[in-house]
């Protein structure tokens, strides 16, 4: 921080000026705002491996996270591509069991593009606004259930383009609902993927699209699909972002993480006197 020079002990006189209105242009109106799928750490505080990550050790590092995550699917609640979109949408900056926790009640009274409409954006708010930036959310929500009706009949695209096209729909969730909901081979960087693949060596760069190409290149394309499911598992609840606990990671032996920690020495009870 630059430390300001201490104020002088003279008083200086400053010359009277009269007031004038300054001219101002308008405000514009802030834009619904997509998700960015930008990753919470910033780069510069992620710990990078030193090295990425040989053939032979990715294939054994995600076979470790298989069997880790045997039966990984997405934690978000949703039974259609459209209530899977609306729920990836809803999750951004937001954790998967909030989004949970107000979905069923939302679904219930709007299911369909049209019924989401018809709710309208003070219905949806009503719904979630127990969740973060619920206000941009449900513009978000009810435009592209309204896009959905009128670019493509009510029913949720199958390519990237047209889902990024959508409101609210950023880079993340559109790879989220082409794995999720259309079984294609894409690798949605968030938060988790982001910190696990830098960490371990297996996809390393320093934005979401560097650590994305990274990974769908690297990666064995029979894995690319449920692969996404196991990184985030083992991002969320093992590799934290405050301390991974190395010492319960089931894929430790080929992860390259510099630093891996040991299981914490639990203090005995004091014993009274």
């Amino acid at each position: 921080m630059v430390k300001q020079p201490p104020p002088s002990s003279r008083r200086t006189t400053q010359p009277a000026t009269s007031k004038r209105k300054v001219a101002t242009s308008p405000k514009k109106p802030k834009a619904a705002a997509k998700d960015k799928a930008a990753p919470v750490e910033d780069a510069k505080t992620v710990t990078q491996a030193p090295r990425d990550m040989t053939k032979e050790e990715i294939r054994l590092f995600l076979t470790d996270l298989s069997h880790a995550w045997p039966n990984a699917v997405t934690e978000l609640h949703y039974t259609t591509p459209f209530t899977l979109l609306v729920a990836v949408v809803l999750s951004a900056q937001a954790t998967d069991a909030s989004v949970n926790r107000v979905t069923p009640g939302l679904f219930a009274d709007a299911p369909t593009p049209a019924a989401m409409v018809q709710l309208g954006e003070e219905g949806v708010g009503e719904h979630i606004r127990t969740i973060g930036l619920w206000r941009n959310k449900a513009k978000n929500v009810v435009e592209l259930s309204r896009q959905l009706l009128e670019r493509h009949d009510g029913q949720v695209p199958g390519t990237r383009d047209q889902l990024e096209a959508l409101a609210g729909v950023g880079r993340k969730t559109a790879n989220v609902v082409l794995n999720v909901a259309f079984n294609q081979p894409t690798v949605p960087v968030d938060t988790h993927v982001f910190r696990l693949a830098n960490r371990t060596g297996l996809g390393r760069g320093k934005t979401v699209e560097a650590v994305e190409t990274a990974l769908e290149k690297r990666i064995p394309p029979e894995m690319i699909r449920d692969s996404h499911h196991w990184m985030i598992l083992q991002g969320r609840y093992v590799c934290k972002a405050r301390k991974p606990e190395c010492w319960r990671c089931a894929a430790s032996v080929p992860c390259l993480f510099p630093a891996k920690t040991d299981r914490p020495v639990s203090k005995p009870p004091r014993q009274s006197t």
